[in-house]
């Protein structure tokens, strides 16, 4: 018999990005390495960190990631401290920068950080190109999901 692949979960921390999907309409994902030093990786692991406000951007052929907030790691000594808020690199290859420039380039479209976490000892972060939301795409997003609550707490009472 074969030894059947384990799927890797995302052990630790996951720093998720829960207004991104309230906001806009993704329609693309993908997983990159970030490029960190040594204070920002103890506090990202201590799940310091907030995502909310960041967005990509692609500057000289380089992929970045713009307005994440990692704080200060409190055990460091004050010379060792990194900016919280300094610009990243996140490492993908060149051929995906190319793609992902060429989609962001048209009108409306982003980079929104989703989520950043650690894999196999890596810190990830996964984008997601982005186009904004009218309000009223909102409003009808939150009602699928209101129904589809809905649906499963009658599914759950039926199977009691």
């Amino acid at each position: 018999m074969s030894k059947k692949k384990k799927k890797h979960k995302h052990h630790g921390v996951r720093i998720g990005n829960r207004r991104a999907f309230h906001d806009y309409h993704i329609s693309e994902k993908m997983e990159c390495g970030m490029e960190l030093t040594g204070t920002e990786v103890k506090s990202l692991r201590a799940g310091q960190a907030k995502i909310d406000e960041a967005h990509g951007r692609i500057l000289d052929g380089q992929l970045f990631l713009m307005g994440m907030n990692i704080a200060k790691y409190p055990m460091a000594a004050e010379g060792m401290q990194h900016n919280p808020t300094r610009k990243r690199r996140l490492l993908a290859h060149r051929r995906q920068i190319r793609e992902l420039e060429k989609r962001c380039t048209q009108k409306g479209k982003t980079l929104i950080p989703l989520a950043v976490y650690f894999k196999k000892g890596w810190a990830k972060c996964e984008i997601g190109i982005a186009e904004g939301k009218q309000a009223h795409d909102k409003r009808h997003t939150l009602k699928e999901k209101q129904a589809k609550r809905e649906m499963d707490r009658a599914s759950s009472k039926r199977r009691r």
